[in-house]
This record gives structure tokens, C-alpha cells and sequence, in this order.
């Protein structure tokens, strides 16, 4: 387990190193789970062996919202006065992300639809 923990965090590392090092756009973390991606698809005996670890992981993560929960209390008064922005913020991207969604799907399947 200490080994695939490691190897998860060695891709991010990696990732890190050259999203900061080219200046790149796209954040390290997401560069290097593409990157462990790669590695995956090149070697799938990896993948199923870290499987256990990374279903581990995510069955956790919801863990990883306390600190935003102590965060956004933490800041309370601030929500007071920016809240209204930051709802509207939330609403709108939230709609918009669902609707983009709906219409690459549609797309998608209006595309394969046609293909066959």
C-alpha cells in the first residue's frame, strides 16, 4: 500500500514539477493524473494492483471537505457580506456546467448515432 501511495504521489510530484517548471497552464495535479493515466494504459498489471489503494482513497474523500467546511465557517462574516456574489457565482456555473454537459452528450450521441 506504502509503495502504491507512493506511486499516486510521484505522478502528482511530476505533474507539480512541470506544470511550475513550463509555466503551464494546466495545474499539476490534473497534468500528473494524466500522466498516471498514461502509465496505466502502458502497464495494466500497475493499474489493477494500485486499484485497492485508489478505491481506498476515494472512498475517504470526503474527508478532504472538512478543512473547506472549518474554512467557510472560519470566514463567516465575509459570507455575510460577499455571499450573494459567491451564490450567484455557484448557481450560474453550476448551470452552466449542466447544460454544457447536456449538450456534449447530445452532441455526442446525435454523432455516433449518424456514424453507425
Amino acid at each position: 500500500m506504502i509503495l502504491h501511495l507512493t506511486t499516486i504521489l510521484a505522478f502528482q510530484l511530476i505533474g507539480e514539477t512541470l506544470a511550475r517548471s513550463f509555466n503551464l497552464i494546466v495545474p499539476g495535479p490534473v497534468l500528473g493524473m494524466a500522466l498516471l493515466l498514461a502509465f496505466f494504459i502502458a502497464s495494466p498489471r500497475a493499474a489493477k494492483a494500485i486499484q485497492p489503494t485508489a478505491q481506498s482513497l476515494l472512498s475517504h474523500l470526503s474527508l478532504l471537505f472538512v478543512p473547506a467546511g472549518v474554512g467557510i465557517i472560519g470566514h463567516l462574516d465575509r459570507l455575510g457580506t460577499d455571499g450573494p456574489a459567491i451564490f450567484l457565482a455557484l448557481a450560474v456555473s453550476t448551470a452552466l456546467a449542466i447544460t454544457v454537459g447536456a449538450l456534449v452528450f447530445s452532441g455526442l450521441s446525435a454523432l455516433l448515432e449518424t456514424s453507425e
